[in-house]
């Protein structure tokens, strides 16, 4: 099996010092960014040029579905966990959704940075999952652990499959059902009533080659926690299953 690396993550110049290497096995490459202004997000990858004919999905269009889907998924996370003002979201049209995506310029590049450093990972058959976790600002504990597990088809000399066979309606079927879950989260999650402040992690092969910019992170696992499973979807090329995994009462 593939070996897991440890976490990294990308941590934005303004934060304070990141958390050291964990010597067990832990998530891979993670990105830190404070609470801040309004924001936006400008990636916006056309979803035309995913296949090249009507049922065949490319590797090179299965990880641009992937990479814009945690795109739209981790502003909608964001905003309905109240982590940034409902005021520094935009609508757009999405998924056949109205989705909310930042405004803030600052995370607007946090996150494109992030995004393509995941994209080059997923062309290489490189990653295994990617967390969103909420933690508090002032006692820096985890409170939320949302988990996207990433399964990727391989060919028989382990290199990632080169396409798959799978219609363009079905995919955006199965993601939209991703994003109603997300969206309905505020019916199922404790309030967060607090300050809180986000980390990305990239899990990824032990073997992967890591910009200077990203650095090794714990895992930020929740000492007590409950999970709720998410929908999944597949491209035929990538699978993503979902999870959100949230601080238990203390009663």
């Amino acid at each position: 099996g593939r070996g897991q690396g440890p976490d990294y993550r990308l941590t934005h110049r303004t934060r304070a010092r990141a958390s050291r290497p964990c010597p067990r096995p832990t998530p891979a490459h993670a990105s830190s960014y404070p609470r801040a202004s309004p924001q936006r997000l400008v990636f916006r990858i056309t979803m035309a040029t995913a296949q090249k004919t009507k049922n065949t999905i490319t590797l090179k269009g299965s990880t641009e579905i992937v990479t814009e889907f945690f795109g739209y998924s981790i502003n909608s996370i964001l905003y309905q966990r109240g982590i940034y003002p409902p005021e520094s979201f935009t609508r757009v049209n999405k998924y056949g959704l109205t989705m909310l995506v930042t405004t803030d310029k600052g995370l607007m590049e946090y996150l494109s940075k992030v995004l393509s450093q995941l994209s080059d990972w997923l062309m290489n058959g490189q990653v295994q999952k990617l967390v969103v976790v909420i933690s508090s600002v002032e006692t820096k504990e985890s409170i939320e652990r949302w988990i996207f597990n990433i399964e990727q088809d391989k060919s028989s000399d382990g290199k990632p499959a080169q396409k798959g066979e799978k219609s363009e309606k079905e995919i955006m079927g199965e993601i939209q059902a991703i994003i109603r879950q997300i969206t309905a989260s505020v019916t199922f999650l404790p309030l967060i009533a607090e300050p809180c402040t986000f980390d990305l992690l990239i899990y990824t092969d032990s073997d992967v080659s890591v910009p200077q910019a990203w650095e090794e992170s714990d895992p930020k696992y929740i000492a007590k926690s409950q999970e709720v499973k998410l929908r999944s979807f597949s491209t035929s090329v990538h699978k993503v299953d979902g999870m959100v995994s949230y601080r238990a009462d203390d009663e």
